[in-house]
């Protein structure tokens, strides 16, 4: 089986790099040695496809696991390992590096932060941050044999005492947090998902997903990915934000982003979304 699992992961990253566009050889690397299913709950799986409804895997077979779908970790709560073309390509974009200081915030059981670890290195840092206390206790666990990839419990909300290169916000969100901007590096990239959610939609919101990045000091060029539909974060959305980023993609699905301001100013004709401690402008 060790031999079948091997030639099945490379397969399933060769095809991810096929499906993303990946340039990075570490990052199709990555994809294609870390298991997928040691940061899984035991199988048979629940599994979500681009256009398939939840469906169960035939039987535990971590074969099963190597598809670009998303694979639940707990499907009553709609909670999934995201889909590895759609993560694959945002780490791809942030362009991380050996020796790099990445930020994951919403790390689930740890896979995704996994990959960035093993992209970064032991010469590199990663912190992962899960909001729920039981799966930040698994993907602890899970991640115990990497001492540069360090597991928090908490919302990422907290001022940090140090600075990444990349970041990583695996969760929707209405805004960034001033943490984040606050310490995001110098030349560093954040890749983060603007997502509105209405009651019927349950947990899951829609959007886009946006690259800022930092220049230098409080010169942030930002621009819009892809669309992306993902489970919302917990403590990082605000109401009144949350109406207007409905509004904002009603108007404008897919904005033509150019930056993000944090000086205090009035809405203007550019400011896309307009919040009290940032605005996101086109």
């Amino acid at each position: 089986m060790t031999a079948v699992l091997t030639a099945r992961r490379r397969f399933f990253a060769e095809e991810i790099q096929a499906v993303a566009g990946l340039k990075s050889a570490a990052l199709v690397d990555a994809l294609a040695t870390v298991p997928r299913e040691a940061f899984l709950p035991h199988g048979p799986w629940v599994v979500q496809g681009d256009i398939s409804g939840a469906r169960p895997t035939p039987d535990a077979d971590p074969r099963h696991v190597y598809h670009n779908y998303s694979v639940a970790i707990d499907p009553e709560r709609q909670l999934f390992n995201g889909a590895p073309a759609l993560v694959a390509g945002a780490i791809d974009k942030l362009g991380v590096t050996p020796g790099m200081r990445v930020l994951h915030v919403g790390a689930g059981l740890g896979y995704y932060s996994a990959i960035l670890a093993h992209i970064a290195g032991p010469s590199g840092r990663v912190v992962a941050i899960e909001v729920d206390k039981e799966l930040a206790a698994q993907a602890q666990a899970n991640t115990g044999s990497i001492p540069w990839l360090e597991v928090r419990s908490g919302d990422a909300t907290a001022a940090f005492d140090e600075s990444f290169d990349a970041m990583l916000i695996s969760t929707g969100v209405t805004h960034p947090q001033p943490a984040w901007l606050d310490a995001l590096a110098a030349g560093g990239q954040m890749i983060l998902p603007l997502t509105a959610v209405i009651p019927a939609m349950g947990p899951v919101g829609k959007g886009v997903m946006v690259l800022v990045t930092r220049r230098a000091g409080e010169d942030f060029a930002a621009r819009a990915l892809t669309f992306v539909a993902i489970y919302s974060g917990l403590g990082l959305r605000d109401d009144a934000l949350n109406e207007q980023l409905g509004r904002a993609l009603m108007r404008t699905p897919f904005p033509r982003l150019t930056g993000l301001r944090r000086d205090a100013h009035p809405p203007e004709s550019a400011c896309w979304l307009h919040g009290a401690d940032f605005c996101l402008s086109s």
